[in-house]
C-alpha cells in the first residue's frame, strides 16, 4: 500500500513535466486562445462546496507557494502586469489539465489491469495535485478578468 502511495505521488508529480510539454505544443496551435478562456466550474458556490477555498489557503500558506513564483500579485499593479499574470495562470492551468488527463489514462490502465486500489489512489492524488490547481487558476483568472474590466 505504501508503495502505491509513493508511486501515485511520483506519477502525478511527473505528470507536471508532461503537462508543460503538452502546453508548449498546444500554445503553438491557433485554438490555444480558446483554451485560455476555459471554465470547468463557473459556479462560485460549487467551488466553495468542493473546498477550493481551503485548497487556495493551503497553496498560499504552505511550501506550495514556492512552486510557481511567477503567479503572484502585488498590491498595486498595471494592466500589463495583470495580462502577464493571466498568461502565467493559463500556462499553469493548461499544464495541470494536461497532466491530469495523462494520469487519468494511467489510472484507467490500472483499473483495466485489475489494480483498482492503485487506480483509485492514483486518481485521488491526481485530483489533489492536478485538477484542484487547475480549478484554482480558473477561479483566479476570473478574478483578474473582473479587475481588468
Amino acid at each position: 500500500m505504501m508503495t502505491h502511495v509513493l508511486y501515485s505521488f511520483a506519477i502525478t508529480i511527473s505528470s507536471w513535466t508532461v503537462g508543460l510539454i503538452v502546453n508548449a505544443v498546444l500554445s503553438k496551435l491557433p485554438y490555444y486562445k480558446n483554451l485560455s478562456t476555459l471554465n470547468l466550474l463557473k459556479d462560485e458556490t460549487l467551488n466553495k462546496r468542493i473546498g477550493l477555498g481551503t485548497f487556495k489557503w493551503i497553496v498560499k500558506n504552505t511550501f506550495f507557494k514556492y512552486f510557481n513564483q511567477k503567479i503572484h500579485l502585488k498590491n498595486k499593479c498595471a494592466a500589463t502586469d495583470l495580462n502577464e499574470l493571466r498568461k502565467e495562470m493559463t500556462i499553469s492551468e493548461i499544464s495541470h489539465l494536461a497532466g491530469f488527463v495523462f494520469v487519468v489514462i494511467i489510472a484507467l490502465m490500472k483499473f483495466i489491469a485489475g489494480n483498482v486500489q492503485f487506480g483509485l489512489l492514483l486518481m485521488l492524488v491526481n485530483v489533489a495535485l492536478n485538477l484542484y490547481p487547475s480549478l484554482l487558476q480558473q477561479a483566479n483568472k476570473r478574478r483578474i478578468d473582473k479587475l481588468m474590466a
